[in-house]
């Protein structure tokens, strides 16, 4: 169950200090969560995480995600020099930019950064800018096509289209690159590449590690350079929805190494530092959005007006992202009111919620627009994922508002060990059967609003005249699924679920 970190009675405490709409973050929850990164990828002695600033831009977290040993990946001017401000220089900054200006480049060079040039082009624009192509760089790479795993086992798609992004060098130019940057001074080559975003699959990293080593061992053999780090970039997603499953970032790293010892140790590139660039991940699970209902409006369909708007947070305007939403106070409460919740903006998709069901909101109800963290998808792999850490790779685990979830004190005590592990697997059952409690409340919820007259879901999209035709074309090859749906009028989400079902 997507339960807030703060009570209601918290939040109201401190609102009469801060007056909404404001950001909250659980500092003891982002650095666990940075922790538990750094100890699935601990076989890799180079491994470093470079948080994504532009996810959060924020000094007092880049400050905290410093203190736990992340460094900086930054995309432009203003982060770079976030970073610097925090004392963030050096290898601590990765610099991956496109479309970039000289200014940027030379802020990025001055500072000591790790610079992964964008396009082949940016080899003599970097050289011309700052006079020298520095020995440590990268060189971010683009597999072209679409990008796929299929149904995964936790029963979630991973596609994306990488042949439509504007970012990277394809195969041929970035072993051109390599051969240019190795003849103008350059010993250290590292690998960037970014496939998909937002992942709900523990195989998604393996899958992207699979090709980015291969092209390693490829990239040294033909050209003789070094390859010294390669960068898995981010895309490791979290759980929006009650519903949907947390990916597993223990399993992740597991999978890995498994991919690292079949690829790159017997290449003889086993020094070889792997480097990630998540953002979400990071810090989703422990920020909220707290606003407050200031109006009720009432004509085709309820309105809920807040005093946040899409300035405190994009996603839900620019993507109609799902964002869970939390009346406080009214935890419990059935779901069985649908209502737009939305902002002051003079833009139609200010939304943070469309056609949502939501316990009844009165005005003055704080509402927390949230996402919060599960150690597991369920009872089972909560417990697979305790043995694995602690059983497998014998590391000690310590839950810290739980005493008795603390390896490190058993010892030889078999009585403390039996206590820990029926402990954890009524915390596991728990975990479990709150979710499957929200999923009644909400069925609860839908069946009263339906008792009552109230119509779900949005009506169905006619398929346009030329949809065969363009399916046609996007099944042959002659169009992407992004351009087929840019003409057909529609959404790239829209697009695939007609090919789906139609």
């Amino acid at each position: 169950m997507k339960k807030p970190f703060v009570t209601a009675e918290q939040l109201e405490d401190i609102a009469a200090r801060y007056p909404t709409p404001f950001h909250l973050y659980d500092a003891q929850g982002i650095r666990e969560n940075a922790r538990r990164l750094k100890a699935a990828f601990s076989w890799n002695p180079g491994y470093r995480e470079y948080f994504a600033v532009k996810a959060t831009p924020t000094p007092a977290i880049l400050k905290i995600l410093q203190e736990e040993g992340c460094g900086c990946d930054c995309s432009s001017l203003t982060e770079l020099m976030m970073a610097e401000r925090i004392g963030s220089v050096g290898e601590n900054i990765m610099f991956s930019s496109n479309e970039t200006p000289a200014e940027d480049y030379r802020l990025a060079a001055k500072l000591g950064a790790t610079i992964n040039l964008d396009d082949i082009t940016h080899v003599d624009f970097l050289e011309k800018t700052i006079g020298y192509i520095p020995k440590r760089i990268g060189c971010r790479f683009n597999p072209g096509g679409t990008f796929s795993l299929g149904e995964s086992r936790e029963g979630f798609q991973v596609m994306d289209n990488p042949g439509d992004a504007k970012y990277g060098m394809t195969r041929e130019q970035i072993t051109e690159a390599f051969r240019m940057l190795k003849a103008r001074g350059a010993e250290e080559f590292g690998i960037h590449a970014f496939l998909a975003s937002n992942t709900l699959s523990n195989e998604y990293y393996p899958a992207l590690a699979r090709i980015l080593f291969q092209l390693a061992v490829e990239l040294q053999r033909e050209t003789g350079c070094h390859i010294a780090y390669i960068n898995l970039s981010g895309g490791v997603g979290i759980p929006y929805r009650p519903e949907e499953s947390e990916n597993g970032i223990a399993v992740i790293g597991e999978g890995v190494r498994k991919v690292y010892e079949e690829i790159l140790v017997p290449a003889g590139m086993g020094d070889v530092a792997l480097c990630t660039e998540l953002g979400r991940f990071m810090l989703a699970p422990y920020g909220h959005l707290v606003t407050r209902a200031i109006h009720a409006k009432h004509i085709y369909k309820e309105y809920i007006g807040t005093d946040a708007c899409a300035c405190d947070l994009m996603r839900p305007a620019m993507y109609g992202s799902y964002h869970h939403i939390t009346v406080m106070g009214k935890e419990n409460a059935p779901c069985d009111h649908k209502y737009d919740i939305v902002g002051g903006l003079c833009e139609n998709n200010d939304k943070f919620a469309v056609d949502r069901m939501l316990p009844r909101i009165d005005i003055g109800d704080l509402l927390v627009i949230q996402s919060i963290d599960r150690l597991g998808r369920n009872y089972g792999e909560i417990l697979e994922q305790w043995r694995v850490i602690t059983k497998e790779k014998r590391v000690d685990i310590v839950v810290l508002d739980m005493p008795l979830l603390d390896t490190r004190a058993q010892g030889q005590d078999l009585t403390g060990t039996f206590i820990a592990d029926l402990v954890l697997q009524i915390l596991s059952y728990v975990a479990q059967t709150e979710r499957e409690m929200i999923r009644k409340r909400q069925a609860e919820g839908i069946a009263a609003a339906k008792a009552r007259g109230v119509k779900f879901g949005r009506r169905p999209l006619p398929l346009p005249e030329s949809y065969e035709d363009v399916r046609q074309k996007w099944e042959s090859g002659q169009l992407s699924a992004r351009a087929a749906a840019i003409a057909l009028g529609v959404s790239h989400s829209t697009f695939l679920k007609w090919t789906r079902y139609k």
